[in-house]
C-alpha cells in the first residue's frame, strides 16, 4: 500500500505529520512530503487513521501494482 496526497485539496496545516510523525514530513510551506516506500503493514492501522481524520480528505491509501 502507498500514501498519496492530493496537493490540489490539503490545506497544508500538517494534520498528517501530527497523527504520522513516522511517515510524513513536512515541506517549508507546510505540505506533506509523503514516503516513497510502500506502508509497511504494522503502520497500516495508523495510516487508515489519517487517511480518515484528514480535514480536506486530500490522504488516500492506493494497493501497489504487482
Amino acid at each position: 500500500m502507498k500514501l498519496r496526497v492530493n496537493p490540489i485539496l490539503c490545506d497544508g496545516y500538517g494534520h498528517c505529520a501530527e497523527l504520522l510523525p513516522e511517515l510524513v514530513e513536512l515541506d517549508e510551506w507546510g505540505y506533506p512530503i509523503m514516503p516513497r516506500e510502500p506502508v509497511s503493514r504494522s503502520l497500516e492501522p495508523a495510516v487508515r487513521h489519517a487517511v480518515k481524520m484528514c480535514p480536506r480528505l486530500a490522504l488516500s491509501l492506493e494497493k501497489r501494482a504487482r
